[in-house]
C-alpha cells in the first residue's frame, strides 16, 4: 500500500493541478494513458481500477488527516466520533480507537505480518521519547501494535525507504556518508518487500507539504519523484500474487490555487492480483454510505485474510 497524504481528484487544469503538469509515464501506464480529473472520477482498465472516495465522511469542514488517516488506517469514522475534522495529528479520544482497530494490530491478531518501510533517522526517535502525544495515525498505529519503526541502519540495508524517497534529505540532519538511491531502486525495495510480507505500507507526505506550500514547482517534484518510484514497482511487482493500493486522506496537491485543504474525492488505484473483485467490493456502499475513507481498512483485511471482515461501526 502506498499512502500519499494530501492528494485529491482535482480539475483538468494544469494551472492549478499538477498532475496535469507533470510528466507521470507510470501512473498514465497504469492508468490506460488517462489521469482522474473531477469529470473522470473513475477510471478502469485490464491492469487497474481507480476509483473516488468521499473524504468529507459526512461531517461539515476541511478534511483533516488526524481523523482521515483514523478513518482509512482503522475503518472506523474518526470525524464522526468527535464531531469534526482534526489533524494533523489524532485527537485524543481517537487514540483508544487507533489502538484498538488499526490495520497492523488487525493483521497481527490473525498471525500475518505487517511492515511499515518508512525508515526513520534518529532525532525522530529522540523526538517521539519527549511528545509520543504528536505522532501522525500510521506511527502511533506501529507503536502501539509493536511494529518496530525502521532506522537508519534498516536504510543503509535497503530494508526500509526514506520518506523523501533518495535519501537526499539525510545529508543535512548528520548522515552525510548515506549513499543516495535513485527512486527506481526505492520501488524495486518495496517489491521486493512485499514477497515477504503480507501488508507492506509506506507513506509519501511530501505530496500535503508541496499542497501547502502553492509552489506549482514543488509540487511537480514530488510527483514526478513518486511516478519514478512506482515504476521500480512496476517493474518487479508480482500481480499474480500481490496487490497494490494507492490512497490518500483528503484533498490538497490537486488544487494550487490555495494552500488549505480540499473537499474533492481523494483517489483510490488499485493493481494486480483481484483489482477488479476488490474495487466492487470497496465500492458497495456500507450503511447507506457512498464509498469513502472507512472502506479501504475492512476490505483489505478481507483481501489479505480471506474472511469477510466486520463492517466499520
Amino acid at each position: 500500500m502506498l499512502f500519499l497524504d494530501g492528494v485529491g481528484i482535482g480539475r483538468r487544469d494544469e494551472s492549478v493541478n499538477p498532475f496535469f503538469a507533470s510528466r507521470l509515464p507510470a501512473l498514465r501506464w497504469l492508468l490506460g494513458g488517462s489521469l482522474p480529473s473531477l469529470r473522470h472520477r473513475e477510471i478502469s482498465n485490464h491492469r487497474a481500477t481507480l476509483l473516488p472516495l468521499d473524504a468529507t465522511l459526512g461531517i461539515e469542514g476541511l478534511p483533516q488527516s488526524g481523523t482521515g488517516q483514523t478513518a482509512l488506517f482503522t475503518g472506523l469514522n474518526g470525524a464522526k466520533l468527535i464531531g469534526r475534522h482534526f489533524g494533523p495529528y489524532p485527537y485524543s479520544s481517537l487514540k483508544p480507537v487507533i489502538e484498538e482497530h488499526n490495520i497492523f494490530r488487525r493483521l497481527k491478531a490473525v498471525r500475518k505480518k505487517p511492515y511499515f518501510a518508512n525508515a526513520f533517522p534518529q532525532r525522530f526517535f529522540d523526538y517521539v521519547s519527549q511528545h509520543r502525544s504528536r505522532l501522525t495515525v500510521t506511527t502511533l498505529s506501529c507503536v502501539m501494535s509493536g511494529i518496530p519503526l525502521l532506522r537508519y541502519e534498516d536504510l543503509c540495508a535497503g530494508r526500509g525507504v526514506s520518506a523523501d524517497i533518495t535519501n537526499r534529505g539525510w545529508t543535512d540532519i548528520g548522515y552525510p556518508d548515506l549513499a543516495k538511491i535513485e527512486p527506481e531502486e526505492a520501488g524495486r525495495r518495496l517489491a521486493r518487500l512485499s514477497k515477504e510480507y503480507d501488508f507492506v505500507l509506506f507513506e509519501y507526505w511530501k505530496t500535503d507539504h508541496a499542497g501547502h506550500s502553492k509552489s506549482m514547482e514543488t509540487a511537480i517534484e514530488v510527483l514526478e519523484l513518486f511516478d519514478a518510484m512506482l515504476s521500480g514497482i512496476l517493474e518487479l511487482l508480482d500481480t499474480h500474487r500481490t496487490l497494490l493500493l494507492v490512497a490518500s486522506d483528503h484533498g490538497n496537491i490537486e488544487d494550487m490555487s490555495t494552500k488549505s485543504h480540499t473537499r474533492h474525492p481523494v483517489p483510490v488505484i488499485m493493481y494486480g492480483r483481484d483489482h477488479e473483485r476488490l474495487a466492487s467490493r470497496l465500492s458497495q456502499p456500507r450503511k447507506g454510505s457512498p464509498a469513502n475513507l472507512t472502506h479501504v481498512t475492512p476490505v483489505l483485511m478481507e483481501y489479505i485474510t480471506g474472511t469477510p471482515a466486520n463492517p466499520a461501526r
